[in-house]
């Protein structure tokens, strides 16, 4: 009995939805491939009909957001709107929010297995750049010109969001690293002009705190 249209593309998802969740949690080397596919619910030897080998499925599983709708409600209660003229510190909230740095196994894999992506071949660090450039074109939309190139600034902060969060997840003290994440958030808004000058008492903007209050 033939498999009903769009089966082979179900599939294929939830292996790369599998591999996702276990990369993260357990680092490319420590996972298998009967453990991704059990994961998937599916029999070991299917996965040669989607996939020539693990590091082409990492090529599938680098993703995150900026090039995933699905990703949009990955983290409870954190929403990024790609459409929004807004999206900049939407952005910078999601990725250095209290969800994100909590839920490792739906992780951006930029932050989860950045080591590993250094020490791959050609095919997996273009899927990470395919990434990272979304990322940075999603922040140049919107951001200010402070005295250098929109382009150089988006660059700027989308490296202290991933490498915050890379960071402050390798931090025992749960108190610093999550102070770790909102200095790294306010410094991001601030590179991309997102931080206004109205101070409070306290010397954060009004704005900044709105920003960050969801990612807390």
């Amino acid at each position: 009995m033939p498999y009903a249209d769009g089966h082979r593309a179900e599939t294929k998802g939830k292996i790369v939805r599998s591999a996702r969740r276990l990369f993260n949690q357990h680092g490319f080397d420590n996972v298998s491939i009967a453990q991704i596919m059990a994961g998937a619910s599916l029999t070991h030897g299917g996965f040669y009909s989607y996939f020539n080998s693990k590091s082409d499925l990492y090529t599938e599983v680098l993703g995150c957001f900026f090039t995933d709708p699905n990703w949009k409600n990955c983290w409870k209660g954190v929403e990024v709107d790609l459409a929004s003229a807004d999206v900049g510190p939407q952005v910078i909230r999601a990725y250095l929010s209290r969800q994100h740095f909590e839920d490792v196994e739906n992780s951006c894999p930029m932050a989860a297995l950045p080591s590993y992506v250094a020490r791959s071949g050609k095919s997996t660090k273009r899927a990470f750049e395919t990434v990272f450039n979304a990322m940075v074109k999603v922040l140049e939309r919107g951001s200010v010109e402070n005295g250098a190139p929109r382009r150089i600034t988006a660059q700027a902060t989308a490296a202290l969001c991933v490498g915050g969060m890379v960071v402050a997840r390798a931090i025992e003290d749960r108190a610093l690293a999550d102070e770790l994440r909102d200095s790294c958030m306010t410094v991001a808004l601030k590179l991309g002009g997102w931080l206004t000058s109205s101070k409070s008492k306290n010397g954060k903007s009004r704005r900044a705190r709105r920003l960050g209050a969801a990612a807390r």
